[in-house]
């Protein structure tokens, strides 16, 4: 009976108690003017990289030339045309690569984001440039590449994606199985001299030496720092830190894995984020 009393009590004293009205929250995600380009790269204002290509190219997005990029130029002018060829892209941002291997006459092109943000701007821009040949999906591209049968695909773009991986020979390994005939791979690498004069060593705590189905390397570990990882348009690994190649090795590595024929070219020992190269390999 005392049980019951207490929970009368209760109950009369929250009927009593004044209605307590929550913070209305719908007006953060609703859109009050007409609908425009604008508007909708505005979703992620400030998260932009890219400055996307005309009749967009006066927009507010970001500044970074990806949608018009030398690099998928290169690839392109190297094997005389890309028309017909199914293509696998790691990391495609905000799909600047992406529309540039569709515009050169891609049969296919399908897009791995594994960052939920890049993956919705790559949406947005599909939409606002009318990407046709293009298909986006949202997650992990070693688990999908780890789903996919050999010769998946024709041609294999991770661009900008190699640094930011913890085991970087088993992507290597990876898209070797997934893709036929070429891989086109932008990335930075370790270079002590270069951290050393930068006095950027604090960044590359240690290194290790590692050995994957067969082939011996040098890995040395990159930590982001939570300066870097507090940047809203941060878009690299899902860990707090990453393990970078040094240069030789990349070489080495993509001939192990079946590549005998490897061009290099926009070769920036300079860059301010570190040494960095791309790489086209050949079958």
């Amino acid at each position: 009976m005392e049980r019951l009393r207490q929970l009368f009590r209760r109950q009369a004293s929250a009927a009593d108690a004044p209605a307590v009205i929550p913070p209305d929250p719908i007006n953060d995600y609703y859109v009050t003017d007409a609908p425009s380009p604008q508007g909708a790269l505005d979703i992620f204002k400030g998260e932009w990289s890219s400055q996307l290509p005309p009749p967009f190219d006066g927009l507010q997005a970001g500044s970074v030339p990806l949608f018009d990029d030398g690099r998928i130029t290169w690839l392109v002018d190297e094997l005389e045309g890309i028309h017909g060829q199914s293509i696998l892209e790691l990391g495609p941002l905000e799909g600047g690569h992406s529309y540039m291997l569709e515009a050169s006459g891609a049969a296919s092109v399908t897009a791995i984001e594994a960052n939920t943000h890049s993956y919705l701007r790559c949406l947005i821009a599909k939409e606002l440039l009318g990407m046709q040949r293009v298909k986006f999906l949202c997650g992990d591209f070693v688990e999908y590449l780890k789903s996919l049968d050999c010769g998946s695909f024709d041609i294999g773009v991770a661009s900008g994606v190699l640094y930011h991986m913890v085991n970087p020979v088993e992507l290597i390994s990876l898209l070797s199985k997934s893709c036929r005939s070429h891989l086109l791979i932008w990335t930075h690498y370790y270079d002590e001299a270069w951290a050393t004069a930068n006095e950027r060593q604090a960044q590359f705590p240690s290194r290790q030496e590692v050995n994957v189905e067969g082939f011996s390397h040098t890995l040395v570990r990159q930590d982001y720092g939570d300066e870097t990882l507090g940047m809203p348009e941060f878009c690299g690994g899902s860990r707090r830190y990453s393990n970078w190649m040094v240069r030789d090795e990349l070489v080495q590595c993509l001939n192990y894995f079946g590549f005998a024929n490897v061009k290099t070219n926009f070769d920036h020992y300079d860059h301010p984020h570190g040494p960095a190269m791309t790489l086209l390999a050949s079958r």
